[in-house]
């Protein structure tokens, strides 16, 4: 049976009706309406249960739905594109959850899963107020008592604390901490009874105002020897590994803001008139529509490729992750902004533009880069396995039957193994070190422009590593041309990543007609390549000519200004279709005119 990539968002976006039809429960009206009131949209979660969503978060080997880690971020991709409030509330019990499914025993993980499949919402309790995201500082303990744990101290700015029945509660349980002093404990609020616990004020917040954004404080909590996850003293490493598969998939949430984003400045454009004439037919606002295009087009491309590398290359997963973590949410805020650039004031404006939802998903998105480890702390994974990958490239190592499996959508990946997570990639990211055997594998016929940006991309890599391999750590402080260099990294990672997906899906996804105008010519890849050399060295002139200059510079009629000229036909063919906004496939029951 053929592999169909978004299978399940059209089935699940055909149950949930047209975002724009009022009385649907899952609307564009409802949703705006809950955040004005700040209000928990409770409702449209319990339509997500009624759906199956929460089996998505679930491995299937636990009896989830999860088979490829694609339907998760699929349904996160989904929930966002409507309203990240709801994604985040509902969400949240995957990051619950995931630490059962890499470091429990068996018949623990079952048992969470069997209370994710049954409704429970479950939290992750990691972060204290004192300190932050600095996990081996947390002062919340856990001491051994005969037949369990005494547990004691507060968790702090935790998503669903409050609703959540189920916690994964990570503490202290060696007085003198330190990377084996923590371990992971299931607090079962329904088992310890309303006096063992206290849940803490929801936080008010910018945006996801509706979201429940609270704490949890334990005196004395009382748990058996059952309820800890996992080996004791394993808890951080537990985490960390677990971080990579949410780092990888809160991506999920950023392509459902742009979706949101592109669509409402789209609308916009072609309805109001600016000097006499349509905005979308002004040049400046078509080649922020299509600039914003390419981003998202290629956010995608990146979220889709490293998401099938959890199950096809889990041990590089701990850079892959951090780069998804990265590029993702920083050029959607990016993208975000330079649309709102193109709205004006209407984009701040509550009621207006499909009530208002501009400004909501403004708000909303800004939280995404913090989650899970902040742009800083993605960018410092990536700096400490500079020498690693400065080595592995020198030497082209690259497993490129695992990277045609990540890059490759006509087939299901392998399974998901968590056994083979790493916390430092011993073989580096095979992604880009495999990108001049990519460059090399450009077919005949490829167009002349296209192969150009491939092999500077190939070049500026080789530069990149290069630097690297000079890079001297510091035991206080990182230079800031460290984080400059990382960056740069994250943009020749997703740059590789284009590249391979373009190889190994040309010609199926070429093939289907409604997407055929994005893979004719490579249209797609190379506006992506040009958008991201652009971005690596801004000004420089291509291989063959061409020239952009990087976010926010927008010279119309500059030579690489017509690759994106190329582009506004598909993304208006799309936008008018009811499609998602994506290189795929993918219908939505929503049509504009």
């Amino acid at each position: 049976m053929k592999y169909q990539p978004y299978a399940l968002t059209e089935r699940l976006e055909e149950r949930f009706g047209d975002p724009g039809d009022a009385v649907r429960t899952f609307s564009l009206a409802r949703c705006a309406e809950l955040d004005r009131r700040e209000e928990f949209p409770a409702d449209i979660c319990r339509a997500l249960d009624e759906a199956g969503v929460a089996g998505y978060y679930v491995p299937a080997r636990f009896g989830g739905a999860v088979h490829t880690f694609e339907d998760t971020l699929q349904v996160v991709r989904l929930m966002a594109r409507r309203d990240l409030t709801v994604a985040i509330g509902h969400g949240k019990t995957f990051l619950g959850g995931v630490s059962a499914w890499v470091g429990a025993e068996p018949d623990q993980a079952r048992r969470i899963a069997a209370e994710v499949l049954g409704g429970s919402v479950v939290s992750w309790g990691l972060t204290e107020e004192a300190h932050g995201s600095d996990l081996l500082a947390g002062e919340v303990t856990a001491a051994p008592v005969a037949g369990g744990y005494r547990v004691a101290g507060e968790k702090w700015l935790i998503n669903n604390a409050t609703r959540a029945d189920l916690v994964c509660l990570l503490a202290r349980t060696d007085p003198d901490g330190g990377p084996r002093g923590f371990s992971l404990l299931l607090m079962d609020k329904h088992r310890l009874g309303p006096d063992a616990y206290r849940c803490l004020p929801k936080v008010r917040t910018h945006g996801v105002r509706g979201a429940d954004i609270s704490g949890i404080g334990f005196d004395g909590a009382m748990v058996e020897a059952g309820d800890l996850l996992g080996a004791p003293g394993s808890g951080v490493e537990t985490v960390l590994k677990g971080l990579q598969l949410t780092r990888t998939l809160v991506a999920g949430l950023s392509l459902g803001a742009a979706d949101r984003a592109l669509r409402l400045c789209t609308g916009f454009a072609l309805g109001h008139e600016l000097y006499g004439r349509r905005l979308v037919d002004l040049p400046h606002a078509a080649r922020t529509l299509t600039e914003s295009y390419t981003d998202l087009l290629t956010a995608e491309v990146l979220s889709l490729v490293a998401t099938r590398a959890i199950h096809a290359l889990p041990g590089e997963l701990s850079v892959l992750s951090a780069v998804v973590k990265y590029h993702v949410p920083t050029s959607v805020d990016a993208l975000i902004a330079s649309l709102g650039q193109t709205m004006g004031a209407r984009a701040f404006l509550a009621t207006e533009n499909d009530h208002g939802l501009f400004q909501k998903v403004e708000r909303d998105h800004r939280i995404v880069g913090i989650f899970d480890g902040n742009t800083l702390v993605n960018l410092n994974v990536v700096i400490n396995h500079f020498p690693v990958l400065a080595r592995m490239f020198a030497r082209e190592r690259a497993d490129e039957p695992a990277v045609a499996a990540a890059a490759g959508v006509g087939e299901a990946p392998p399974e998901f193994a968590p056994d083979r997570l790493e916390l430092v990639s011993r073989t580096g990211c095979s992604l880009l070190q495999g990108l001049p055997a990519a460059v090399a594998a450009l077919p005949t016929g490829t167009p002349p422009a296209v192969a150009a940006l491939a092999r500077r991309l190939r070049d500026i890599a080789a530069d990149v590593h290069e630097r690297m391999a000079g890079h001297r750590p510091t035991a206080r402080s990182v230079p800031g041309e460290s984080f400059d260099l990382a960056r740069e990294y994250t943009l020749c990672v997703t740059g590789a990543a284009c590249l391979w997906f373009w190889l190994h899906n040309r010609e199926r996804a070429g093939a289907e007609e409604p997407t055929a105008e994005l893979w004719a010519d490579a249209l797609w890849l190379e506006a992506s390549l040009t958008r991201l050399l652009g971005r690596l060295r801004p000004g420089a002139p291509t291989e063959h000519g061409a020239t952009d200059h990087g976010a926010g510079d927008h010279g119309a009629g500059e030579p690489g200004g017509a690759v994106y000229d190329r582009l506004l036909p598909a993304l208006l063919a799309q936008y008018r279709a009811g499609l998602l906004f994506s290189p795929l496939l993918c219908r939505l029951p929503e049509e504009r005119p």
